[in-house]
Order: C-alpha cells, then structure tokens, then sequence
C-alpha cells in the first residue's frame, strides 16, 4: 500500500506506543530533508526518523545506520535548541489525512514552559517538516521554504502563521458512524466502481486501500461488519512485507486480501519500512549527495577513453613505421627519378621483389628532400612509441581507477559518499573547499557478523578499503575481494574462519561489487598480511600473490541478515 492516511493512522498507533512519554536527547539532520530524534523511553533509544523527502517521505523508528555531516544545518541547530531535553507529550494525526503533530514542552529564552509542535506533511513533493508555537501558530522555522510566488494558498516562511493545506471535505473513516455511508453504495452501486466511490467520499485511502476494502466488503456475511473489521486492523497491527511474482515490493500494516508471490512479517512498521525503503530511499540518498561526483568521473571516463582511442592511432601509425623508411630508402636510391612538380611516383621496391611501390611526393620537393621528409617521420614515430606505451599504461590505470569509483557509487551508502568525494578532491579531480577547515573524518566500514558470529568488515570505497585491509587488519586475518572486477574489501576477524562463514563473506564481496546481479563469481582470499601497496598507487590499490579461490553467487537476503545495525 502506499503511505496513505490509514497507513499515517497505524504509523501514529504503533508510535504513541512505543516514545510517547520519551525525552527528546538527540537531533540529527543526515540528509537535506529528513530529521532523526532519538527519544529515550523506558530504557530505551528510538531513532524516530521524519523524512519530508518528496518521494519517501514518511514517519517510522529505523535502525539503518546515518552519518551526520561535518557542519550541522542550521535547520537542526534551530530544533536542538527547543527540543533537546524535551518531553514528547502526544502524538496525534490530522484526521485521517498524511498529517503528524507531535507535541513537545520545551523551554523558551527565559526558562519559560511553551507548548512546541512539530509537524510533519507527507505530501509527496509539497512534503514540508514545521516546527510551531503553539500558543499563536507562529511557524518558527520550517525544513524547506517556499516563496509566495511558488504557494499562494498559505505562507510556507517562518514567521508566518501555521495553515492546514486546503481540505477535501471527505468523511473521516474512524469516526463512529462514518462507515453507515456504505450502505447505499453497497446496494446500488456496481462492484467495480465500489473503489473509487470509497476514495471519494472517505478521507486518506489511496488506490490500493481503496481496493482491498472494496474485495472485503463483498464477501458472504455482513458487509458493514467487514468493513469495521478491517478498519479495525490499523490498530492491531501485523506488519507485513509482501513480494511479487516481479520481484516488486509492497507493504501493509496487515495481512491483508492481496495478489503475492512471498510475504513476510515484522515485529514493527520501523522495521518492516527499514525492509522496503534500504534500497530505495538509500539509493535516493546517494543520488542526490552524490550528483556532482557522478558527473565528475563520468567526465574523467570519457576524456581518458578518448585519450586512449588516440594513442590506439598513434601505435597504429607506429606499426607502419617501417613502411616510411622503405619510402625513404627508396628515394634516397633513386632520387634521379623525382621531377619537382610530381605528386606521386612508383619506384621498385627490391625489399618486395621488385614489385611496384606508389609513393606520396610533395611536389615542392626533389628526390632527396621528400626522401629526407620521409626518414624525418619514420624516427618520429619510432621514438614517440616508449611514450605513447607509457602513457597507455597510464591511462588504462586511469580507466580502471575511476570504473571502480563507479562500482563503488553504486553500492555506496549516503555515509561513504563524502570519503569519495575527499579521495577525489586529495588526487586533484575536484577542487578543494578553502572555506571548510575542518579535518574530513573517514567514515567507518559496514559490519557483519556471520552465522557463527565472527566479525566481517566490508570497506565500501578506496579510503576505508585502504584503511581496513592495511592498517586495521591483523596479519592473519583472511582478506577476500572479488577476481578482477571492481568491488569490496573484506576482513574477516579471525585467522581460521569456518568454511561458512568463509562462503558468506565470500558472498559479501560478490555483493559489493561490479557482479553483484551474476552468478558464479570468482573471489581471491588470502591472510591480510600478504597484501602490498606499490608506491605511487592510488587508494585502495593493492598486490598480493598465493591467493585461494572460491565461486558463490551474492545473495541480497543474506546481506540483511547479516549487517549489524
């Protein structure tokens, strides 16, 4: 289902459960427009996500792992100073529409208690995340701002006055009585037409909602009593992942009537949104930090394969070298037979039996002078081989360098965007920002433990690779990377792992890598101490001898199972 008002009901069911009553202790801001609160209740940490992200905006405790930037967004220093310490109050939804209040008592500037709100529209991209006083509806700042010209149905500034977006005038589905509407569909209306007369006159029902509810009023009993029934479930909830036959995913907060291939249940709606939305909205992340560094090595790509096509013609011109200095012997023989004036000549060639050679002349020159020419760009070429082989080898490094950026940007999480970004800018591909003085922090490897729990690392680009396999790991622990393709760094902890923990780690740097979707991949494992780094080589680069090799096949479900979050 997608996240429609019903969804929003049971996502305000489970979190009034689980942090009402919580103290607000953290507040992070990891990506443009999403806020995390961490709210500790009853011994317990809850990442409470609140994403305003225009296409997977949504509210839910996650346990994916997020990196802060360096320098904190002023949207977040503003929060912390209203919501660090704070109480969460209550938790409530805007009727039955993609609208969350969550209400705070904060302290103001003179140690006063004022009734804070902040409050989260799912609105796709008009999604907006606000932080109210709720004395006078005053918006004291708001995650992204919108001038007037872009919404002249209500100020979207801080300073403004908080206004509800325009209402439907639709019936609120939870409020007793409010189902007896469908009495009358039930009666005169066709079957097929039962789903859009539910969208229109109830609030917060999306397409698929909208369906469902229409196949469980129609079967045999009392219609009405499905109907209360199934409403009823968005209060008991069973969080519940389903998978089609395509692989295409979809979710509810129950088991309901739905046509699947696989289903798979959750203890949570955090837990199953982590599920369906690691890919996705991760992947969103990524795009959107690393935008600028995608076009970068695109651009280094494509100047340095062009650069390649023109040494490929340079060595190309190199091999007929010695047809030149036969040209030119020839002359040089018979230079009695080149009138000035002539543009061409065949002279026998008794390196080839005698056989006919037609020659270029340049008409301004004798026999002698085009023969002169002729030796001139035979020792050109000759010469200019070393060089353009040097500077294929070069080049060809190049290629390899930034074909394993690309295989690392795309199993990059939002965290490791920034360490490739610093390994740029350090080789000079980007230019460095004077402003920011602070010293860039290397983001951490992801952990995995392994069916017998044995600790698995998995360097995700050249920094941490570089750091894991050369300066953290122990001599002997076994060091894995896939054969020839570009992908991960993997430091399995122990120096005699078991063979299933040495296959699954095995399939953790199949996965991150350039084959993750092939089967049957090829991946080297040694002791860690046999790997050298040449001097002058770039991050990440390694040489090793005496390796094993084993074949597996990635496998996305173990990857889940095994990280440690």
């Amino acid at each position: 289902m997608p996240l429609d008002g019903l969804f929003t009901h049971a996502l305000v069911h489970e979190l009034n459960e689980l942090i009402v009553g919580g103290r607000i202790t953290k507040v992070h801001q990891p990506y443009p427009n999403e806020i995390v609160l961490v709210v500790r209740n009853n011994s317990v940490n809850y990442p409470v996500l609140l994403s305003a992200h225009p296409t997977y905006a949504r509210t839910q405790i996650t346990h994916i792992p997020y990196e802060n930037p360096q320098t904190a967004p002023n949207f977040v220093m503003f929060l912390r100073r209203y919501l660090e310490g704070a109480k969460l109050q209550k938790i409530e939804q805007v009727e039955n529409d993609r609208i969350i209040n969550f209400y705070v008592n904060a302290r103001n500037e003179l140690g006063d208690i004022q009734q804070i709100r902040l409050t989260l529209e799912m609105m796709g991209r008009h999604s907006n995340l606000f932080l109210i006083r709720e004395t006078d509806s005053r918006i004291l700042e708001l995650i992204k701002h919108v001038p007037a010209d872009q919404n002249r149905v209500r100020s979207l500034m801080p300073g403004a006055t908080y206004v509800l977006p325009p209402a439907q005038n639709l019936k609120n589905p939870f409020i007793t009585g409010a189902l007896e509407t469908l009495a009358p569909m039930i009666l005169d209306t066709p079957f097929d037409d039962w789903a859009k007369f539910i969208q229109s006159t109830y609030q917060g029902f999306g397409r698929d909602s909208a369906q469902v509810l229409a196949q469980t009023i129609n079967q045999d009993g009392d219609h009405l009593a499905h109907a209360k029934n199934w409403l009823a479930r968005f209060n008991d909830l069973k969080p519940t992942l389903f998978t089609a036959k395509n692989g295409t995913l979809s979710y509810a907060a129950f088991d309901w009537l739905q046509d699947y291939a696989t289903s798979e249940h959750f203890p949570t709606l955090g837990d199953m949104l982590d599920a369906y939305y690691i890919g996705k909205a991760e992947r969103e992340r990524v795009n959107q930090q690393a935008g600028s560094l995608v076009r970068v090595v695109k651009n280094e790509l494509k100047k340095n394969n062009s650069k390649r096509k023109k040494l490929l013609g340079t060595l190309d011109d190199a091999t007929n070298a010695d047809d030149l200095k036969v040209m030119g012997d020839l002359l040089i023989t018979y230079p009695h037979l080149v009138q000035k004036g002539m543009t061409s000549i065949e002279i026998e060639n008794y390196y080839d039996n005698n056989r006919l050679l037609k020659i270029t002349l340049d008409p301004k020159l004798n026999g002698l002078k085009n023969a002169e020419k002729y030796f001139t760009k035979y020792r050109k070429l000759r010469t200019a081989v070393a060089y353009v082989n040097e500077q294929m080898t070069l080049t060809d490094a190049e290629i390899d360098y930034f074909n394993n950026i690309v295989a690392q940007l795309d199993v990059a999480s939002p965290k490791d965007v920034e360490d490739i970004r610093l390994e740029l800018t350090n080789g000079g591909y980007i230019r460095a920002n004077k402003k920011n003085k602070q010293k860039p922090k290397i983001s951490k490897p992801d952990k995995f433990e392994s069916s017998d729990g044995t600790l698995i690392e998995v360097g995700k680009n050249n920094l941490q690779n570089e750091r894991l396999s050369l300066k953290q790991a122990d001599r002997r622990d076994i060091w894995l990377h896939v054969q020839k393709i570009p992908g991960s760094h993997v430091i399995i902890h122990s120096a005699n792992p078991s063979d299933e923990t040495l296959v699954e780690a095995a399939k953790l740097a199949g996965y991150f890598s350039k084959a993750r979707d092939s089967a049957n991949i090829p991946v080297d494992y040694l002791p860690a101490g046999k790997l050298r780094k040449p001097n002058g080589s770039k991050p990440g680069f390694v040489i090793f001898e005496g390796q094993q090799t084993m074949y597996v096949t990635p496998d996305a479900s173990l990857v889940s199972r095994l990280k440690i979050k």
